[in-house]
């Protein structure tokens, strides 16, 4: 009997282990499949103007990130940006109304990557935007990398007025991150 109860239960402790390394296997394969198919945003390929800029600042990724992500203190250190307001966390789909020269704007966060990558985008006065900025370390801290697209009917109207004024602003903006990153690390 001793015997009999033994067998089955150790039977059943085998069939549990199966059972549970089945699963387990079925749950990772489903998380690579998963990770395999995530797609990162990007900007407007086919817009009429796309600026990309780098800039290698000497702070750690944690510093610049979070001076970079934390959206409702953008006024105290970027010179061109006069109002903010984050709608809910810092994640896909929250918006932040903003102002940066006299331009309101409403943005939606289309991706958090945490520490890595933010991107988000929306419309302003017609000019349909995507601005996506990857932080990448380096040995000296790291690489800022920012990429615009500008697209719409006031783009099109002056396609190279508006990249010089992207390319003004998002070069002001990096040296204004570099600066504040480098004064906090």
């Amino acid at each position: 009997m001793l015997k009999r109860l033994f067998k089955s239960k150790a039977f059943t402790m085998s069939f549990l282990v199966l059972i549970l390394i089945l699963i387990g296997g079925v749950i990772f394969s489903m998380r690579d499949s998963d990770d395999s198919q995530r797609t990162t945003v990007d900007v407007d390929r086919n817009a009429q103007v796309i600026v990309d800029l780098s800039i290698e600042i000497e702070a750690s990724q944690q510093t610049v990130w979070r001076i970079q992500t934390g959206i409702d203190q953008w006024p105290t250190w970027q010179k061109n940006v006069s109002k903010t307001r984050l709608s809910g966390p810092l994640a896909v789909g929250s918006t932040f109304h903003w102002e940066t020269h006299g331009l309101p704007i409403v943005s939606t966060i289309r991706e958090v990557d945490p520490m890595r990558r933010i991107v988000w985008g929306g419309p302003a006065q017609g000019i349909e935007g995507v601005h996506v900025w990857t932080i990448t370390p380096t040995s000296k801290g790291v690489v800022v990398h920012t990429t615009e697209s500008w697209d719409g009917p006031p783009v099109a109207a002056d396609s190279d007025g508006m990249r010089a004024a992207l390319t003004a602003s998002l070069n002001a903006w990096l040296a204004d991150l570099k600066t504040t990153a480098e004064a906090a690390n």
